[in-house]
């Protein structure tokens, strides 16, 4: 699979490599983060470490580094990821994950989540993308209803957290959608 840089106006996307572990493991230490991924296992570093080395491998998946595009040295602040990927249906799954609250708010996440999806419909030739949104996290819901994510359905109590049940919103998106609004 070919996963070249991704280049927008504040961010640019590059492939994940082992060298990215210390900054995905860091991120594991923002709370908010994992509450707001679901995130409830906990990883030595040499788990992600391996991690990072087998998904810098693999062809069945897109997992790329978000950096900011004024960094020359590329750091990582969040990942952003197609996985699941079905050639045959043509259909694969996203998700997002920034490394902690001084990146929330500022349009990276919206940028990052344009930049991989019209690489997942342009490059990948993808028909249908998919992701899972917690009920707790609207900002996020509302980020991807911008770019043109649309709600299917929720799968109730699907994440116990803190004491109580968290149900999760099916959203996606369909080529024929995504080249409607941003040609």
């Amino acid at each position: 699979m070919n996963k070249p840089n991704l280049i927008g106006n504040q961010v640019v996307l590059r492939p994940i490599t082992k060298a990215d572990a210390a900054d995905m493991f860091k991120a594991l230490e923002d709370e908010e983060g994992m509450r707001l991924t679901g995130t409830q296992a906990e990883f030595t570093f040499e788990q992600v470490e391996a991690f990072c080395e087998r998904i810098s491998k693999a062809d069945d998946r897109a997992d790329y580094a978000i950096t900011l595009k004024e960094d020359p040295k590329m750091t990582y602040i969040g990942e952003v990821v197609l996985n699941e990927i079905d050639e045959e249906n043509r259909s694969a799954s996203f998700r997002i994950a920034l490394q902690g609250k001084q990146f929330y708010g500022r349009g990276y996440g919206t940028e990052a989540t344009h930049l991989i999806i019209d690489y997942g419909f342009r490059e990948l030739n993808l028909h249908r993308i998919e992701l899972e949104v917690f009920d707790f996290n609207p900002r996020a819901q509302r980020v991807y209803e911008k770019v043109g994510f649309k709600k299917e359905g929720i799968k109730r109590d699907v994440l116990w957290w803190e004491g109580t049940y968290q149900s999760a919103i099916v959203m996606s998106i369909l080529e024929d959608e995504w080249q409607a609004k941003h040609g």
